[in-house]
């Protein structure tokens, strides 16, 4: 063979490498971004969970104001759809829970490219009351 030819054909191997191993490539790629979005959007679910049983604890048992509170924190995050659950202190168990449940098909970034979205993110944060 000639080397003008040798060359065409490494430079059709290059391309149909490239074909095959672009898209696991770029799989790869989103399925990182993906998982570091859920990640922050943990972190952000048991921040807001947090900051609503610390609004419980220091304001008194308004379910309004902790509410308010849990849906400013998770507002830049665009979870709107949040379902914020409140569990008031029983006189014998003086600890204040709020759980936070979104469906993860609300906050992925990239729909059902990788499989089912009908789960939830969940997260609960307790205080416990000092003093009682």
């Amino acid at each position: 063979m000639k080397r003008g030819v040798k060359r065409k054909l490494k430079r059709g191997s290059a391309t149909v490498e490239m074909a095959i191993v672009t898209p696991i490539l770029l799989t790869l790629v989103f399925g990182i971004i993906e998982y570091g979005w859920v990640f922050t959007v943990r972190q952000a679910m048991t921040n807001a969970a947090r900051e609503g049983a610390r609004v419980a604890i220091l304001r008194g048992t308004d379910d309004l104001d902790i509410t308010t509170r849990v849906q400013e924190y998770l507002a830049p995050y665009g979870m709107t759809t949040a379902a914020i659950g409140i569990q008031h202190a029983s006189p014998g168990d003086p600890v204040e829970r709020v759980t936070i449940t979104v469906p993860y098909a609300d906050v992925t970034l990239l729909g059902s490219f990788f499989g089912s979205t009908d789960f939830n993110l969940s997260s609960v944060s307790s205080m416990r009351k000092e003093g009682e």
